[in-house]
């Protein structure tokens, strides 16, 4: 009997929540744990770790790019990425509402010596758009940082979850192309966007110089992103997460982890969007609420006549539904592997009567 079939999926226990806070909540599934327990492992900082290997050349391979690294979180990595592309006293021209800008702890200023300036979309769109980025640019002058990165989100977690056009994105790496400098695509849910859009990971990683994949979000991996672009970019990366603290000995215990989500919980991400769409579609109509149409896994609920968030997140965690306060207005719900369909529907009666109640 496998050892490990005791081990109850987290979504089995009916006493646990429905967490929507986040895909980062995940426990790893049964399958998940077995794996990790008979991976085949090495000193990755000395000597190579052959299941890291395994996972680096097979992402590296899913996304088009010669090589990719594993780091231990994305936020990592997109620093690396800022670091190894990014010089000194320039500036990363970023959407206002991207991870990089918000949830990186100024990480661009502290750790690459650049700054951020972030490109405010125009109100026609929810995210940077390729006209946006081009009326960004500052002249040229003595005064001013001269631009030294383009980094672009898909899908952008702050505006809902949204796949960002690939003829967009190409168009705004053309015109970072036009200003001498490089593109770094934080593609956190790439997968999420590859899956609900139908076009290939390589062809949405291809016009970026860097790509960052995030494994511990939606394929439920407990730990880990990967950065991919050339070797000479990966052998610098690598210089960059040693100097930012991020090497590993065994870490294919946790490739392991990746490398079963990657054959087992990938394809799986179009039952997340499923559910975000159901969801979202439970909740409309509610007086003084907006539901911002899901893309992929994440719905945004703005709440327009006064209600406190915290008071909402506080009525349907009593009921057994755990959501993120995004602003002083506006919740986020995301969907995952832990979360079933008929989770869903409960949350979104929780959530309904909550609203209504509010009003």
């Amino acid at each position: 009997m496998n050892e490990f079939a005791g081990f109850a999926h987290r979504r089995d226990i009916p006493s646990m929540p429905i967490d929507l806070r986040s895909d980062t909540v995940t426990k790893p599934t049964p399958g998940m744990r077995a794996a990790m327990a008979v991976a085949d492992v090495g000193d990755d900082e000395r000597d190579g770790d052959p299941t890291t290997r395994r996972l680096e050349e097979r992402v590296a391979k899913m996304l088009g790019k010669e090589d990719s690294l594993f780091f231990p979180s994305g936020v990592m990595a997109n620093q690396a990425a800022v670091w190894l592309l990014a010089p000194r006293a320039t500036e990363v021209l970023a959407d206002v509402d991207a991870h990089i800008v918000h949830s990186e702890i100024a990480g661009v200023a502290a750790l690459a010596g650049a700054q951020i300036l972030a490109v405010v979309p125009d109100g026609a769109g929810r995210v940077m758009s390729a006209d946006d980025l081009r009326r960004a640019f500052r002249p040229r002058s003595r005064y001013y940082p001269a631009p030294g990165l383009v980094c672009v989100e898909n899908t952008h977690n702050g505006a809902g979850g949204v796949i960002v056009p690939l003829g967009d994105f190409c168009e705004m790496c053309a015109i970072a192309r036009e200003h001498g400098i490089p593109v770094h695509l934080d593609g956190a849910r790439l997968w999420n966007a590859s899956i609900a859009s139908g076009v290939s990971l390589p062809e949405l990683a291809a016009p970026a110089d860097t790509v960052m994949v995030d494994l511990s979000k939606g394929l439920g991996a407990p730990i880990g992103a990967m950065l991919a672009g050339t070797r000479e970019a990966m052998e610098r990366a690598w210089t960059a997460r040693k100097l930012f603290g991020g090497a590993m000995r065994q870490s294919g215990i946790l490739a392991a982890a990746a490398l079963y989500a990657l054959d087992h919980q990938l394809a799986r991400l179009a039952d997340d969007h499923a559910n975000a769409r159901d969801m979202a579609e439970a909740l409309q109509g509610i007086p003084g609420v907006e539901i911002v149409s899901p893309d992929t896994n994440i719905v945004m609920v703005d709440l327009l006549a006064g209600q406190s968030v915290a008071d909402l997140a506080a009525s349907a965690k009593e009921h057994g539904v755990l959501v993120s306060e995004w602003s002083s207005t506006r919740i986020r719900l995301v969907t995952h592997i832990d979360v079933s369909a008929d989770d869903c529907r409960r949350a979104a009666t929780v959530l309904r009567s909550a609203l209504t109640r509010g009003h």
